[in-house]
């Protein structure tokens, strides 16, 4: 059941890569964030107050649990921790094609494996590491095919904010399981909605707080701000495909390490977008380094069967 979840995840991913991309397309990107994360605050605030204040939602998957400073504050740290690779994403996605961002991003599993190995003790065998392997000869082809669009890996600011979206996005996976695992189990046990709900309406506040300081005094010198449409279906889509990432989670037996490489499936969704919508070029040899990460992804699933 988890892995069934974390696959409808990483359809929903990939469309909101895709309504990312228009969104963010002449966009100033400080605004079009704040106005993702409080589109995504209004979907669960009505939660958030149904559950608090009434028995409606009592022994639904919607149900919002209650808990005081000892819980949130792991809540903020998880808001601190996503928006930061959120903002590093953003700018990085404005900037370069879909078609090399999502490879890129692609090679999130390799680092949440890796991490898992340091964190929750899981070992690599055979099959992962061929996984790995591959998944980082696909990272060095794709810099190499990169620069046919002027793009070097090695020089461009955009794609090291990519790279440490992709760290930090790790991070947060980790972080994920820590939160959503049983004490029993070394984790924290937290209620998985209750995690969604909060850690929205934190970073609310502190895109309030980078925005005027930071984005407001320099507007007038930066990319002016315009409403799209695609900002809204950006929350949406992320609201769904996190809501069934966390409990996916929250199951039984789930892997942050297969659900976090699943999900990172929803590539195929936002290559095919670049490819489509926005006539992206160079298509065939990012091709190849995208059969290769996926190629990698299938080995990290077979090797944690």
């Amino acid at each position: 059941m988890w892995l069934l979840l974390a696959f409808f995840s990483a359809a929903l991913l990939g469309l909101y890569d895709t309504c990312k991309k228009k969104a963010l397309n002449g966009n100033a990107v400080i605004p079009v964030l704040l106005a993702n994360t409080v589109v995504s605050s209004l979907i669960f605030l009505p939660l958030i107050l149904l559950s608090g204040y009434t028995d409606i939602l009592d022994g639904s998957i919607f149900h919002v649990g209650q808990g005081g400073w000892d819980i949130h504050k792991y809540i903020i740290l998880k808001s601190f921790i996503v928006l930061t690779s959120w903002l590093f994403g953003y700018f990085g996605i404005k900037h370069l094609p879909l078609t090399i961002v999502g490879p890129i991003n692609a090679t999130r599993p390799v680092l949440t494996l890796v991490g898992a190995m340091f964190v929750f003790g899981e070992r690599l065998n055979l099959c992962q590491w061929l996984g790995v392997i591959l998944a980082v000869v696909s990272f060095l082809l794709l810099s190499r095919s990169s620069k046919k669009e002027g793009i070097d890996f090695k020089h461009n600011l955009w794609i090291l904010f990519i790279v440490i979206a992709a760290l930090l996005g790790a991070a947060s996976g980790l972080y994920d399981k820590f939160m959503m695992s049983s004490v029993e189990d070394g984790g924290l046990g937290l209620d998985r909605m209750m995690v969604q709900g909060w850690y929205n309406i934190y970073q609310v506040f502190l895109m309030l707080i980078i925005l005027i300081t930071v984005w407001y005094p320099r507007r007038s010198h930066s990319t002016p701000f315009h409403w799209n449409w695609a900002i809204l279906f950006v929350s949406l889509f992320l609201s769904a495909a996190d809501f069934l990432y966390f409990y996916s989670l929250s199951l039984p037996d789930s892997m942050i390490s297969i659900v976090s490489m699943v999900r990172r499936g929803s590539v195929i969704v936002s290559f095919l977008s670049g490819a489509v919508f926005f006539h992206e070029h160079n298509l065939k040899a990012k091709a190849i380094d995208l059969c290769l990460v996926l190629i990698g992804m299938i080995f990290l699933y077979l090797g944690s069967q």
